[in-house]
Formats: C-alpha cells, structure tokens, sequence
C-alpha cells in the first residue's frame, strides 16, 4: 500500500505518527509525507529574519529523520509558518490534490480538526477537501493524529476534543525508531516537561498502552473509512 502523511511542520510526523510509519515501513508498505509549512519562521519577527538557511537546515533534519522511521520521499511546500490562514485554502488544497494524484495513497494521516495550531486546523481542512469520495479518489481511510503540544493544548474545544478509536501497538524497536527521528530535529526538541521532550513522548505511547494493553501505543481518530 501507499501510505501518506500530510503534516503543517516538519516534526509533525513524527510527533503524531513516527512508530506507525516504522510499523507500515516494516510490513513494506510505501509511506511518504507531505510537510505543507516551512516551519520554524514564525518564531522571528519576520519570515525574512529567519533566513533560508535555517529552513534549510531544518529540511534536512525532516529528511535524517525521515531516513530513521522508513518514509521514501518527504515533499516540502513551504507555506508560511503559522500563518495559512493568510494563504487562500484553495492553494494548500491543491498542494495536497497534487501528491495524491501523484502518490495513489490508500490510507491519508493527518492531523486532528480541533489542535490549537492554526495551521493543523486548515490542514485538517485541506485533507477532507482534497480526499472527497468521489468514484476515483484512492484515498480510503483517513485518520487524524495528534500532536503534542497542540492536540491536548486547545482547551476551548469541549465537542472536538481528540477522541482516538484506533490504537497502533508499536513494537519497542518501532518505538524506538520515532525517538530516534525526533532526535534528528535538534530545534524542534525541548528539554522535560515540554510535551515536545523524549520522556514526553515515552509517557503518551505509554498512556495509550495503560488504555488499551500494549507498551508503547499511538493513537488515532478515525475521519473516514470506505470499505470496497
């Protein structure tokens, strides 16, 4: 199978879906990423401050972590970070209608409707979109991930709280893989309690696990499933 994950930032896939990509890498499906934004500009004043080297380097980090969990390509657009709602939705529905024409996935990850993120909200949105049911849309399932330190940190939305029904029990070496890559974007990871932190990321794989009887687990929200 193909399999494709569309993300805002690079370290999205990770977060949200790394130890499911080395599960899928495994079984020899082909798994591939979409990063929509460019990450990291928006912590400057200007995009022009942050300079392209530093969205360089970080590109590069997404393709040394990509390497440690089993993803063939990663596909960078490059929209603003933080700020899609500036970008008309046609244009990043479009991006992603492009990948999934070129890609035929079976299956679509992305993130969750209600993060707090800006960007992970109108990628969300981008996805349904791109993936309508219609006769020739290879997109079969479709499942939202979450992403620490957005998913649990959008208090206000009480009816679109993440509410996972499919849990992925990761294997400690698949485990292990996801730590690995994250790893690899040495901007992006923060030092215990930021929920972006190694032992962060043990603790939700090991809350999903305590749920649902396995040691590591990451969990999904089912968007849509068709079944031919």
């Amino acid at each position: 199978m193909n399999i494709l994950i569309v993300a805002a930032h690079p370290d999205d896939e990770i977060l949200g879906v790394g130890g499911t990509i080395a599960r899928h890498a495994e079984a020899g499906d082909a798994v591939y990423a979409l990063i929509l934004g460019e990450g990291q500009t928006s912590r400057f004043d200007t995009r022009e401050d942050a300079g392209a080297k530093a969205v360089e380097r970080l590109h590069h980090n997404t393709l040394k972590a990509a390497a440690a969990v089993g993803i063939r390509e990663v596909y960078f657009e490059n929209f603003a970070d933080n700020r899609f709602d500036t970008v008309s939705l046609l244009d990043i529905v479009k991006a992603v209608e492009k990948r999934i024409g070129q890609l035929r996935p079976s299956i679509v990850y992305t993130h969750h409707g209600g993060d707090l993120n800006v960007d992970h909200q109108i990628t969300y949105r981008a996805v349904l979109t791109a993936t309508r049911p219609m006769a020739d849309q290879p997109v079969r399932e479709i499942y939202a991930f979450e992403t620490v330190s957005s998913t649990e940190w959008n208090f206000s939305y009480r009816d679109s709280q993440f509410s996972p029904n499919v849990f992925v029990k990761l294997s400690a070496v698949q485990f292990e893989k996801k730590l690995r890559a994250m790893r690899e974007y040495v901007t992006e990871l923060c030092e215990y309690p930021h929920p972006r932190s190694l032992e962060m990321l043990r603790a939700v794989a090991a809350r999903w696990g305590g749920v649902t009887g396995g040691q590591y687990v990451e969990a999904f929200e089912t968007v849509r499933v068709i079944k031919d």
